[in-house]
């Protein structure tokens, strides 16, 4: 695909598609005016548990006023959520290649206390961003963005419900080594997280061989 413009929702840990729509860029606006919409990756990743593939959800301060925007979303302590989350990523990637390379600072954002889901998303996303060693420009919105033929709009393409290799418009991804994978074969767009912690410094490689172009 040739370099160019997108938006991009916020998104926990998103799957490995959005890095390759990011890997494909040249600057990417993350929405932060969009309604706030359950069951979407804006607060939930899929990780591979020794099970099968696992989800994993922040809890959402709830809203009386209906509809909110992104921006305004509140994380919830309810749950314990941030302990839960911690442990399922350790059982989960404990025996992968990378994973003990990442996981002090990886967890240090589970220690922290953010006020708001696009916040901590966007911080992650920064994060891995750099681990990987991409450097897209990251733009949040300053109002909700309008799609226009100069900017690809995937807000909406890249979606817990529709499978990674049907998005033909821009990736066809390719498989990697998984701890889990002589168990339930490869599982294909799973969060960022099974491609950092499984293949480290190669993740770059399968972002890059994932393009289509």
């Amino acid at each position: 695909m040739e370099k160019t413009d997108i938006i991009l929702g916020s998104a926990y840990l998103p799957p490995v598609s959005y890095f390759v729509a990011l890997y494909s860029c040249r600057k990417a606006y993350i929405e932060r005016y969009d309604h706030y919409m359950k069951q979407t990756y804006r607060n939930r990743c899929v990780i591979a548990s020794a099970d099968g593939p696992l989800s994993l959800t922040i809890p959402v301060e709830k809203t009386s006023e209906g509809k909110c925007a992104m921006k305004d979303v509140r994380i919830s302590e309810h749950g314990n959520w941030r302990h839960v989350h911690r442990n399922a990523f350790v059982a989960a990637y404990k025996q992968s290649p990378f994973f003990d390379y990442y996981a002090d600072e990886f967890n240090s954002f589970f220690d922290r206390k953010y006020d708001f889901l696009y916040d901590f998303n966007m911080e992650l996303i920064q994060w891995l961003c750099n681990q990987i060693d991409m450097q897209p420009e990251l733009i949040p919105t300053t109002e909700y963005m309008e799609a226009s033929e100069d900017v690809i709009d995937l807000r909406e393409v890249i979606h817990p419900k529709k499978f990674a290799g049907e998005m033909t418009s821009f990736c066809q991804l390719v498989p990697y080594y998984q701890v889990f994978d002589s168990r339930h074969g490869f599982q294909p767009d799973l969060s960022i997280v099974d491609l950092l912690f499984n293949m480290g410094p190669e993740s770059l490689l399968v972002l890059r061989n994932s393009v289509k172009l």
